[in-house]
């Protein structure tokens, strides 16, 4: 850690500072800043104190890592974003949300307090009631414009060896009610979320860990069978409890499929190792700069496309709305729900959402042919649904709101006092200008 904030301080005022990264779950491929700061030394896991049930763990962790850490205790984090590589730091700074999020919220809501590296080349500690509470909360959705994390301590939960499903075909006009029935009467559910393959075709998964496998035999979703396929084809399915927090990376959900990864041979060539969301991030990103797809289609003859990668959150009773005009206007599946609720009455200044209300977010992650003259009109129309539906998008991926509508949308005033105080000559740059850049 010193040594990192050393090298920070040695940057020169004014030149712009990014955290280098071996892997990135970021959808925005615009050129990095000039600046990298090796931070390969701060990807560990501290301690891990089975009693308080606590984990301290530095910024750059990978939750790969930390789930390896945890679950050799029998525990594991509230909540553990789908995909492996991405880091604790970044589901703090940029959220996440897991299946378990209808009962523990987001990732930072389970995070006790952060050391956060200030533009000024200073280290401080961000707790609830502390110096810099303000810090705490203003930190998820700042995207690394407020600071860096560079340790983080988190609460922990006990976890079963096995976790089991049940895949429940839904009806439309039922789903929005079914999704808010499960949530509210929680029980012995630990897991909660949907898979929606058509207008007409959607599923809710419903997990719960148990020791009993029942004489049945665990399924494992990381050779030859796909995870999203057995939810239309199996009522019921058993994993471990590692196989279930991972079930998604495997097939990076159904995008996979892009790659040929899901045709039988294919498969059988494609090493094991390398079935992986990291693996399928790194040839998105090889493309984009190559532009290699763009160039053959238009050797081909075909329509360009754009890329429509978004999550967006919707108010549950807004959910079948939102999903109609989607299935409309937009035309992708499948399409993943995953319910989220914040889980107590804080609430975080620059992504608000309501103490108590039941969201859903909405994952679809595909390209669509481009509207000739409006490379944007897609991920745009989403926008203006979101926004009409009372609804928030996250801003991993493309954003094209107007200043003013962005700081409507993202608490502006919160935003300008967290900067005033921390980073008061701008050196980390602007959250709207590093998310629309």
């Amino acid at each position: 850690m010193a040594d990192l904030v050393r090298r920070y301080r040695a940057v020169p005022q004014g030149e712009r500072v990014r955290l280098a990264k071996p892997t990135s779950n970021l959808f925005r491929f615009g050129a990095p800043p000039a600046a990298r700061l090796d931070a390969s030394a701060l990807t560990g896991v501290v301690d891990v104190d089975p009693v308080a049930r606590t984990a301290d763990v530095q910024g750059m962790a990978t939750y790969e890592t930390i789930v390896d850490a945890t679950l050799a205790h029998g525990l594991m984090p509230l909540v553990v974003p789908q995909l492996k590589t991405i880091t604790l730091g970044g589901a703090v700074t940029g959220l996440g949300i897991e299946s378990s999020s209808f009962r523990h919220g987001l990732p930072h809501e389970s995070v006790l307090e952060i050391d956060v590296l200030t533009a000024d080349g200073e280290v401080v500690t961000a707790t609830p009631d502390g110096e810099h509470a303000d810090l705490y909360a203003g930190f998820p959705n700042s995207y690394g414009t407020l600071g860096y994390a560079l340790r983080l301590k988190v609460e922990l939960q006990p976890v079963a060896r096995y976790v089991r499903l049940e895949h429940r075909r839904v009806p439309t006009d039922e789903l929005a009610a079914t999704v808010a029935k499960v949530c509210d009467a929680g029980g012995d559910l630990d897991f909660v979320d949907g898979t929606v393959f058509g207008r007409d075709e959607q599923f809710l998964t419903l997990g719960t860990f148990t020791d009993d496998p029942a004489g049945q035999t665990p399924s494992d979703y990381t050779g030859q069978q796909i995870f999203y396929r057995s939810i239309r084809e199996r009522p019921t399915d058993l994993l471990t409890a590692r196989d279930y927090i991972w079930r998604w990376d495997t097939d990076w959900f159904w995008c996979s499929r892009a790659f040929g990864a899901q045709n039988a041979l294919v498969r059988r060539l494609w090493p094991q190792r390398y079935r992986r969301s990291d693996v399928y991030r790194k040839l998105v990103a090889l493309d984009q700069r190559t532009r290699f797809t763009s160039r053959l289609r238009r050797i081909t003859g075909k329509p360009q496309e754009e890329m429509v990668i978004q999550d967006v959150e919707i108010p549950v009773d807004r959910l079948v709305e939102f999903l109609d005009a989607f299935h409309r206007e937009i035309g992708i599946s499948p399409v993943w729900l995953c319910p989220v609720r914040l889980r107590g009455e804080r609430t975080w200044p620059l992504y608000p959402m309501t103490p108590g209300e039941l969201y859903v977010n909405v994952g679809f992650w595909s390209a669509v042919p481009e509207v000739p003259g409006r490379p944007d009109a897609h991920n745009r129309r989403i926008e203006r649904l979101v926004a009409d539906l009372d609804g928030h998008k996250s801003l991993y991926s493309t954003v094209h709101y107007s200043a003013d509508e962005f700081w409507q949308r993202y608490n502006g005033p919160a935003y300008r006092a967290l900067k005033g105080r921390y980073d008061p000559r701008g050196r980390l740059g602007d959250l709207h200008t590093k998310v629309t850049g």
